[in-house]
């Protein structure tokens, strides 16, 4: 019981001591606060739109087509094709990260404040800088090559970004988001903008390319076939024609003729007229099987949510951000108070 009471003295006796130093904890909360609305005023409203799609439900034909997306961004997927849900959080995220996803959203139209331009330069143009970031910007655009960045857009080289084309590209990222629940199968699209319409747009734009990028991957094979096929059925097509060609006017100058010899020509070439029909309509079928396994492959998705204009930011709204600060200035009062300021005074003894 001696000990409680102890404790209850001692914390007490810490609180009084902090509350005594009123001057010390209005200078904290004051500069604090300070700091606070300075950088809430400084933050850009940002609207955040979302997409919600289901994929088929097709283990198989989706494992493989993860494992091709998987390999083209460099995550392997071993030669397993089980726990194919616990990669699926993994891998669209990566495929939004890559930059030869990112770079093809350069180019999309976009309109903020009336005037249309590329999605590339709304983020370049349109991102206001805070105010504690534009010394830092001012001294590296002393040493920008203006001649060079003017081009950067026109030289897109995915290989090789420029300075100014890698950070557009890793501010699109930072503003971009997919992720898949495991348990649902269910992908939640998300894309954010200083404007409620253009994050909408790219939203929805997230969603058709994401789709267009694992329809392309899934059914490469399937298309390089259907290619072959068609190439095998033109050739097929071409050696039946001219053969069919060539027997026609055969038949037609020889009309009147009743040589064996010319009757037995005439059946060879019936025979092999047969057999290039055959090889041409064995290829039509190959054309159309092709065409059905392109069908198959290709994945279907269900649209849950669809993108929409968002009404309310997203970030962090300003009186947050300043109680926020408010409680910083306290708990850097109470180390100050409670540990800091003795130990300078004993250093300076």
């Amino acid at each position: 019981m001696n000990n409680i009471k102890t404790n209850e003295i001692n914390i007490i006796g810490l609180i009084n001591k902090v509350l005594k130093e009123k001057k010390t904890m209005l200078v904290f909360i004051t500069l604090s606060l300070v700091l606070g609305i300075g950088y809430a005023i400084g933050q850009q409203k940002r609207y955040t739109a979302f997409v919600t799609i289901a994929p088929e439900a097709n283990s198989m034909g989706m494992s493989q087509s993860l494992s091709d997306i998987a390999g083209v961004i460099g995550v392997d997927l071993g030669s397993s094709n089980t726990g194919i849900d616990a990669i699926y959080p993994e891998i669209y995220p990566n495929i939004f990260a890559s930059k030869d996803f990112v770079i093809k959203l350069f180019n999309i139209p976009v309109v903020y404040k009336g005037e249309k331009k590329t999605y590339y330069n709304h983020i370049l143009k349109d991102e206001k800088t805070p105010y504690y970031k534009i010394p830092y910007k001012y001294l590296i655009s002393l040493f920008k090559n203006k001649d060079n960045e003017h081009k950067n857009y026109l030289k897109l080289n995915s290989f090789q970004l420029t300075k100014e084309q890698d950070a557009v590209c890793n501010s699109i990222i930072s503003k971009i988001d997919c992720q898949m629940d495991k348990g649902s199968s269910i992908i939640n699209i998300s894309a954010e903008d200083v404007d409620p319409y253009i994050a909408a747009c790219i939203a929805d734009t997230l969603q058709h390319r994401l789709q267009d990028y694992i329809t392309q991957y899934r059914t490469q094979k399937a298309r390089l076939d259907y290619t072959n096929a068609v190439k095998l059925n033109k050739d097929a097509q071409a050696k039946y024609e001219k053969l069919r060609k060539k027997y026609t006017s055969f038949a037609d100058a020889n009309t009147d003729v009743l040589l064996k010899s010319y009757q037995a020509t005439l059946e060879d070439m019936e025979n092999d007229l047969q057999l290039k029909y055959n090889n041409y309509a064995s290829t039509q079928q190959q054309v159309q099987k092709a065409l059905d396994k392109i069908q198959e492959k290709t994945p279907a998705f269900t649209i849950i949510q669809g993108a929409s204009v968002p009404l309310k930011a997203s970030n962090v709204p300003r009186t947050i951000i300043v109680l926020i600060s408010i409680i910083i200035g306290f708990m850097i009062d109470i180390i100050w108070v409670l540990g800091m300021k003795d130990n300078i005074k004993k250093i300076k003894l």
